[in-house]
């Protein structure tokens, strides 16, 4: 289901088109939530102490974190279309979570190290998973104003500057590149691994992206960058809303060994297996 079924008349014979129709308002709802969510990170972000705690996997929590789940927790919860799972509330049994056939994934604050250093790379992020496939997805970049958006059959967008509602545009991947050509390869700001930098050494040429949070997957869904290989962990939370936005701008998210696309809440664990994302498969770097 879309919504909730007692809100849609003749609901057993909704269809396709009708379920395009309604991504398209839903995802305007969704950005109207993230940015809330955004404006309260800002608020955080001006201030000189975040309360940055450290978490078990040992990764940084900060009061900008809190403050988004809870504005997003409630905003989601209230649009009735499954329940929401935040990097900030993830124990949710197995045994509960496998029986959801659509939830809300969400990622409050993706790229908390890049807020703590004030770098501005840092995100909030939305998505909404229907049968493990991310078919709506919303990331926002509250510091540089730039908005990031896509659906499922409606296609994907960016917004300049979303505070100051410029229109959005609509974005799409650049172009492969031949072999001889150079690669604008994305690499984290902060997470580079042994793997990632042999990767690009296969390469003729290669220009090298480096960008913090969900942005990395974002820039080559607006044709920014050529290709993004993450050769290192991640969480379902990092990726399924900027996976959306990807595969709504005719690109691919694609898992590493099996090159086929990320699917969310199949097992136990949250963790996402390695994976690249570039405009569709190319002979260059299937090879390498």
């Amino acid at each position: 289901m879309l919504f909730a079924k007692n809100d849609i008349p003749n609901f057993e014979g909704y269809r396709v088109e009708n379920e395009i129709t309604a991504l398209g308002e839903l995802v305007a709802k969704v950005n109207e939530i993230v940015v809330a969510a955004g404006d309260a990170i800002m608020d955080i972000y001006q201030q000189p102490d975040f309360n940055v705690e450290i978490k078990d996997d040992n990764s940084p929590l900060t009061r900008a974190d809190k403050a988004a789940h809870n504005i997003l927790a409630a905003a989601l919860e209230a649009l009735d279309c499954g329940p929401v799972l935040s990097e900030e509330d993830a124990n949710i049994p197995w045994v509960e979570r496998q029986q959801w056939q659509q939830y809300w994934l969400v990622d409050p604050l993706d790229g908390t190290k890049e807020f703590i250093k004030r770098n501005g790379e840092f995100t909030v992020n939305v998505a909404l998973i229907k049968d493990g496939v991310p078919i709506l997805g919303s990331v926002y970049a509250p510091d540089k104003g730039w908005l990031y958006y896509g659906a499922k059959g409606v296609g994907a967008f960016k917004v300049d500057d979303a505070k100051a509602a410029t229109a959005a545009e609509s974005i799409s991947p650049a172009v492969v590149p031949g072999s001889d050509d150079v690669w604008r390869i994305v690499g984290s700001r902060s997470h580079q691994s042994d793997d990632f930098k042999e990767f690009v050494k296969s390469f003729n040429g290669t220009d090298i992206v480096a960008m913090g949070s969900s942005l990395k997957i974002c820039l080559v869904a607006e044709g920014a960058a050529d290709l993004y290989p993450r050769l290192g962990l991640t969480s379902e939370w990092d990726t399924a809303a900027a996976q959306a936005v990807v595969e709504a701008a005719g690109g691919v998210l694609l898992n590493w060994e099996t090159k086929q696309p990320l699917r969310y809440n199949t097992k136990e664990s949250l963790l996402n297996p390695f994976f690249i994302v570039c405009a569709k498969t190319s002979p260059v770097w299937l090879n390498v």
